[in-house]
């Protein structure tokens, strides 16, 4: 069955740094468009970036825009999430989602996501 696997989550001061990564088995995520959601204790889950096939299309959620970098290598078969200057409001549980289909008009949705990771604990702490 195909899997997506997070890593790369943990504890860490405000203004710090993490790189998420996402490893995918049963699935090449070529032919994917890659997106990273989170969720927060009482919140929705929410949309943060996502990236098409090549890499060439990447939209981000206007509160990260410029402190994170999303990036894919099909050849690994893995997605990458590089969270920098990490604020406390960035505490969720993080989610790799792949939606079939090398590029998409509902990216920031995830009911188009077809399958979902087990997640990842990041906390910052203020």
């Amino acid at each position: 069955q195909v899997q997506l696997v997070e890593s790369g989550g943990g504890l860490v001061q405000a203004g710090g740094s993490l790189r998420l990564s996402c490893a995918a088995s049963r699935l090449n995520i070529i032919d994917y468009t890659m997106g990273w959601f989170r969720e927060a204790p009482g919140k929705e889950r929410e949309f943060v970036a996502g990236i098409n096939w090549n890499g060439e299309t990447i939209y981000y959620i206007d509160s990260v825009k410029g402190r994170f970098a999303i990036s894919r290598d099909n050849e690994k078969n893995t997605v990458t999430l590089q969270m920098s200057s990490l604020k406390s409001e960035d505490t969720a549980e993080y989610f790799c989602a792949a939606e079939s289909g090398r590029t998409t008009t509902q990216i920031m949705s995830s009911r188009s996501y077809d399958y979902w990771g087990q997640g990842t604990q990041v906390t910052v702490s203020s």
